[in-house]
């Protein structure tokens, strides 16, 4: 686990050279075919190399929910084990994390007449009026959910809309099950880094990266499809959504690359957030470099005091 640009991937591929590890993604952008820069996604050399789980495995036309990571995950995982190797978990969808250890609470079904009065809403007025409706009927959730964190104002003010009741009271009500299907025991390790002004640039020189590498082609490509639009989960995802805005025309180049350092830079404040109030969490001190690598490994050889050598 770990913020954006921490150096997640390229810990996870150096490690299975070492240990029995195959890699599932837990990210909730890289699932979505054809977001391939802007998602960081690794390159078809790395994953030939160290092959990815739950990557490429939807049309981003079809939003992909924490409910459809966590029962597609538990199959991941038992297959790995069905071949005698250590499941892998790689990402910063910290949401993801959350549901697969402490399973799901009982929710009403989605209705998409619903949803859609909600997005129009945000398509009218934007998200912060969202926000304030949430604020109206939920306060409880409306403190706990950024305004810029869609995907969760739309499900915590449909939840009351279809039912009546709060989405906090229905967690109070139905808690998580402890996740009595887990088929084997979790083990957290966080990459923290200790410099977060280092942070910061690796994000600045990622996204000035990605860009170079053909970012806005790639999200010019997907406007291009005609069935796509901007309240998609796939499309507001950090990143794509400042592109696809850029080429809407509601801002210049400049004003683009500003907003999307500074999206992905709240991205990893609120990942570090999840990681501060994360019980049983073992923290790895990450530099940033390639020390990093040493470090996780040394840590994994101590937790597993027989691993079997990959």
């Amino acid at each position: 686990m770990g913020p954006t640009a921490c150096g997640k991937t390229r810990v996870a591929v150096e490690l299975i050279r070492e240990f029995p590890f195959e890699i599932i993604s837990v990210d909730s952008v890289l699932v979505y075919r054809g977001l391939n820069i802007g998602a960081g996604k690794p390159d078809q050399a790395t994953l030939a190399l160290a092959p990815h789980r739950l990557i490429d495995i939807r049309d981003p036309a079809v939003p992909y929910s924490a409910a459809d990571f966590r029962a597609d995950v538990l199959v991941e995982i038992k297959k790995v084990l069905a071949l005698g190797k250590i499941p892998l978990l790689v990402g910063g969808t910290m949401l993801y994390f959350k549901i697969l250890r402490d399973g799901l609470a009982a929710m009403p079904a989605a209705k998409p007449i619903v949803r859609l009065h909600i997005l129009e809403l945000a398509q009218r007025e934007g998200w912060p009026a969202v926000h304030k409706r949430l604020q109206e009927v939920d306060p409880e959730s409306a403190r706990r959910i950024h305004p810029n964190d869609p995907q969760r104002l739309q499900r915590a003010l449909e939840v009351f809309e279809v039912s009546g009741t709060t989405l906090s009271s229905l967690h109070s009500q139905s808690p998580a099950t402890n996740a009595p299907d887990l088929p084997c025991e979790l083990i957290f390790l966080a990459m923290l880094p200790v410099d977060r002004l280092a942070l910061h640039q690796a994000i600045a020189i990622r996204f000035h990266s990605m860009l170079q590498a053909g970012l806005v082609e790639e999200v010019a490509q997907l406007r291009a499809r005609g069935d796509l639009h901007n309240t998609l989960p796939a499309i507001r995802s950090v990143g794509y959504r400042q592109v696809w805005d850029y080429l809407e025309g509601h801002h210049d180049y400049g004003a683009m690359v500003d907003k999307g350092i500074t999206a992905t830079r709240q991205l990893a404040k609120r990942q570090l957030t999840w990681l501060r109030s994360w019980p049983n969490l073992h923290p790895v001190a990450c530099q940033l470099d390639g020390e990093d690598i040493k470090i996780v490994k040394n840590l994994l050889n101590l937790m597993l005091p027989n691993p079997i050598k990959a």
